[in-house]
């Protein structure tokens, strides 16, 4: 017990010495991460980007849930835009 006490207690301390540049940095790092997926799944440009958006805030609490909404925005299907501009034309 009194390892978690000395752990509490040495967090505390170093977060009462963090200025606030770190912690605007840190912030945006957590930010980041936490939103990974959804950041993902809007630069492949997925068809269900709103659907992960969606269910990335309550996601970010389970690291299963989390894990599986990134595999969803890196493999999901690509919106329909996207896709007729990969098809290639035929050569004549």
């Amino acid at each position: 017990m009194e390892t978690v006490n000395q752990f509490i207690a040495t967090f505390s301390s170093a977060w009462q010495q963090a200025d606030m540049l770190f912690l605007l940095g840190f912030g945006l790092f957590f930010l980041t991460v936490w939103f990974l997926p959804s950041l993902l799944a809007l630069a492949f440009n997925r068809q269900h980007l709103g659907k992960i958006a969606l269910l990335n805030i309550p996601a970010g609490f389970s690291w299963v849930a989390w894990l599986a909404l990134l595999v969803w925005a890196i493999t999901g299907k690509l919106s329909n835009r996207l896709a007729a501009k990969a098809r290639l034309k035929p050569v004549l």
